[in-house]
């Protein structure tokens, strides 16, 4: 059995950790809702694509930028339809997070010795990777049926296709079968290990940054010491490096996860049930049909998002994690 001292250590991280997604989580929701309606549309979501015509689709895009987008769902949706699917969104985003940051922790204080987080700074910046990666998987697989459901509700748009989360879950049970709930997991998780390595990775390099900024050039704040607008830089800088290199494999992931969802027609072409063999065999339909920019749908909402979404829970898991540990300890 632990003793107590590292299982209120696992208390406070896993508790930081899902209040800090869960808040990040509905802040940023409205542009989340934006980036999955880009993902899964498959005619340009751009006016320029739409000019193009090697990329030329039968039937006219329903969303082909942020801002009608939004007009749009506004009209047609009401302001809440910037918020479908957030309650699985929060029921996938709080054990996921609680899951990464519990996880992450355990790998950095046995990789450095010490539990203590300030010791956890000084680690090298491989180990980060290798640790962030290792608990975004582990994330990944605990909370990935919420994802699922999230991403459904998300895109259906109006009129609804499933009324409630319960609905949606007993169909795929129903049509897909169990495994239908883990369907994109494979690059989900081939996503996730550059995704969380490189947001966990850059954002301990860019707190030995910070640190070092403020030993050589602040005299009023300590070394070892970031304020919370340093760690939302920090945080903001992680994110957005992460997202850039990760979002095709998002995209994909999206395609997989909406396979068979009978959507209005007025919102496009469906993606059919077993359209995708596998994650090489989608890939390769979407650059035919779709160009480049079709690995890249829903990156300018989803780059908008990641930054204050990773600045977000970085700061609120710092600021809930000390808070938790003056309570407990």
């Amino acid at each position: 059995m632990e003793e107590p001292s590292k299982l209120k250590r696992a208390m406070i991280d896993s508790s930081a950790g899902a209040i800090s997604g869960g808040i990040s989580r509905t802040v940023t929701s409205p542009l989340d809702v934006i980036k999955i309606r880009f993902q899964v549309q498959l005619e340009p979501t751009t006016s320029w694509a739409l000019l193009r015509k090697d990329l030329a689709a039968a039937a006219p895009s329903k969303y082909t930028g942020m801002f009608q987008a939004s007009r749009d769902i506004l009209r047609e949706e009401g302001v809440q339809g910037f918020w479908r699917g957030n309650v699985p969104a929060l029921l996938m985003v709080m054990p996921y997070t609680a899951i990464q940051f519990t996880v992450l922790h355990k790998l950095k204080t046995f990789a450095s010795g010490s539990s203590k987080s300030e010791n956890h700074v000084n680690l090298s910046p491989y180990l980060s990777y290798v640790s962030g990666a290792l608990a975004g998987c582990a994330a990944t697989v605990g909370s990935y049926p919420f994802d699922l459901l999230r991403t459904i509700l998300a895109s259906q748009g109006e009129p609804k296709v499933y009324p409630s989360m319960r609905s949606a879950f007993g169909d795929i049970i129903q049509t897909r079968g169990f495994q239908g709930l883990y369907a994109g997991l494979s690059p989900t998780l081939v996503e996730i290990i550059p995704y969380a390595g490189l947001q966990f990775g850059t954002y301990d390099t860019f707190k030995r940054w910070a640190m070092e900024w403020n030993h050589r050039y602040s005299s009023t704040t300590a070394e070892d010491s970031l304020s919370s607008f340093q760690l939302f830089l920090c945080g903001l800088a992680a994110g957005t490096c992460a997202k850039l290199v990760c979002h095709p494999l998002d995209v994909v992931k999206k395609r997989f996860q909406i396979e068979g969802l009978q959507r209005h027609p007025r919102y496009g072409a469906r993606v059919e049930r077993r359209a995708y063999s596998n994650m090489f065999d989608a890939m390769q339909r979407i650059l035919q049909f779709e160009g480049w920019a079709g690995l890249y749908k829903g990156i300018i909402p989803s780059t908008i998002k990641a930054a204050p979404a990773g600045a977000v829970t970085f700061v609120a898991y710092e600021l809930t994690s000390d808070w938790l540990e003056s309570i407990l300890t």
